[in-house]
């Protein structure tokens, strides 16, 4: 199976009186179609600013500084500023983390929704305004909404109805390629689940491939195909959701799938020790090797790769 997204070295940077933040820091990875492709880790990580960088919406100082982004073979990263904004919803789409703040509070879910399809199939010259509408009521229904939702003001929705609007605005345009940074991060367990299956039902319905960001390890064992563990702006650790949770390969995975809560035994949460390394002085060597309980003398000198030490298991560390 061929892949629809192909992301290489990319590399970020926020660039501040002290010195440049390595926010990103060579990611490499590939999303086939279908896929669903859940990235985790720390805050800071780097997780939402790579997936911001896909679609060249970071603000300054933030900087893509190298890399590749292909979507079916087209470098997103080389496009001008109005091809860019043609291939965002269309190629490529975004549901964000907080519904509450993505939706213009003035203007009905309908005016929203009429802004993304009139930029865009107008710019072609096709698709009326009354099938436009048609198009809208559609899509309201496809994510488990009445359409008479078009005619109401996101203050009259609950948090999971504007989520659901996110997600219909994100799935507008048919995209080959959504993204979605923890969107169900502000939303109680049980809208999350039904979030989530909406989100599962319209991405295959389209045929499309998912990213999806969030700290949430459980609810990536439920919906995702592939894990991608981000620490310090790198992945370390990439490989399909069984396989990573039967054997993860890193020990920072292995940290993180041990400190999620069990129902079968009692006991003290364990946590990782320690914080997150600073991305302006970053220290050298493996990111990792001051929290790692399994370092060695060259963690602290040598940088590790990304490598595929099995089939689809590829790990950056030098126990490998």
């Amino acid at each position: 199976m061929s892949d629809v997204l192909q992301v290489e070295d990319l590399r970020v940077r926020y660039h501040t009186l002290a010195g440049p933040v390595r926010a990103v820091e060579g990611v490499t990875f590939s999303l086939k179609k279908g896929e669903r492709l859940g990235l985790v880790g720390e805050s800071g990580s780097g997780k939402s600013t790579t997936v911001l960088a896909l679609l060249r919406m970071l603000k300054p100082p933030a900087r893509i500084e190298a890399g590749r982004v292909l979507l079916d073979g087209e470098d997103l990263l080389q496009l001008s500023e109005e091809e860019m904004r043609q291939a965002r919803f269309a190629k490529i789409s975004l549901i964000p983390q907080g519904a509450m703040n993505s939706l213009n509070p003035v203007m009905r879910i309908k005016a929203q929704l009429l802004d993304t399809l009139q930029y865009h199939r107008q710019q072609n010259g096709h698709a009326t305004r009354g099938e436009m509408l048609d198009h809208i009521h559609y899509l309201l229904e496809s994510v488990g909404l009445n359409p008479a939702v078009a005619d109401m003001y996101p203050h009259e929705l609950s948090g999971g109805m504007k989520q659901r609007v996110c997600i219909a605005m994100g799935i507008s345009l048919q995209p080959r390629v959504i993204l979605a940074d923890e969107p169900t991060s502000a939303l109680d367990v049980v809208v999350q689940r039904q979030v989530m299956e909406t989100l599962g039902k319209v991405q295959e319905a389209i045929d499309a491939s998912l990213i999806l960001v969030g700290h949430d390890m459980g609810l990536m064992a439920q919906f995702v195909n592939t894990i991608g563990v981000m620490y310090a702006g790198k992945l370390v650790e990439v490989g399909p959701v069984d396989d990573m949770f039967e054997e993860p390969l890193h020990p920072y995975t292995q940290m993180l799938i041990a400190s999620l809560p069990s129902l079968e035994g009692k006991g003290v949460f364990k946590g990782i020790p320690g914080i997150t390394p600073s991305l302006l002085n970053p220290p050298p060597g493996c990111a990792f090797h001051p929290r790692c309980p399994k370092v060695m003398d060259q963690c602290r000198a040598i940088v590790p790769t990304l490598q595929e030490v099995r089939p689809g298991r590829w790990v950056s560390c030098l126990l490998y």
